[in-house]
């Protein structure tokens, strides 16, 4: 997203008020523009993150995410994962089912949030972060994802490679 618009409308905001002030003030108006130009980018990506915030609260477990390249914003969707659909098998006794995909809790789409403030020791803070850079997630957009997997019974497919055998389980990133 192209922020110069929005700055340059400002800008142009700005001078059409000095105008009104005289020569002293248009001078002034000039002579605070350039520096006022990375205030105003600040404070727009403050907007906007609050509001993708806002976004993400509404969309959990998806989440948007906005991220700075160069000078101007990014947004970045994820999602909610979509739950596979139940396939019945014509042979159950030759071909084993697929687990059906736990239901979305009760309250899923009542849209009502819940801000909780959580400790978590230093190290798993930081492999949390990484997971979640991993996946193109926030952290709170994982750590949400994470507490519904424990919660509907910790259901997941395995990752390639690992059988549910191997005797050892760990969380390379997930299904969607």
């Amino acid at each position: 997203m192209d922020l110069t618009p929005y700055v340059d409308n400002l800008r142009h905001e700005l001078a059409v008020a000095a105008d009104a002030g005289g020569d002293e003030a248009r001078a002034l108006a000039e002579r605070l523009t350039a520096p006022l130009d990375s205030a105003t980018r600040l404070t727009l990506l403050n907007v906007l993150s609050a509001a993708m915030g806002e976004v993400t609260r509404e969309l959990a477990p998806g989440s948007v995410d906005v991220r700075l390249r160069g000078l101007d914003p990014e947004f970045v969707v994820t999602p909610p994962p979509a739950p596979e659909p139940f396939q019945e098998t014509q042979t159950p006794a030759t071909t084993p089912a697929a687990p059906a995909p736990p239901p979305p809790p009760a309250d899923a789409d009542e849209g009502a949030m819940a801000r909780i403030n959580f400790r978590l020791p230093a190290h798993l803070k930081g492999r949390a972060e990484n997971a979640a850079a991993a996946e193109g997630l926030s952290v709170n957009a994982w750590l949400v994802r994470a507490v519904s997997t424990a919660l509907d019974g910790g259901e997941r497919a395995s990752a390639p490679g690992r059988s549910k055998d191997s005797g050892s389980r760990g969380f390379t990133g997930w299904v969607r």
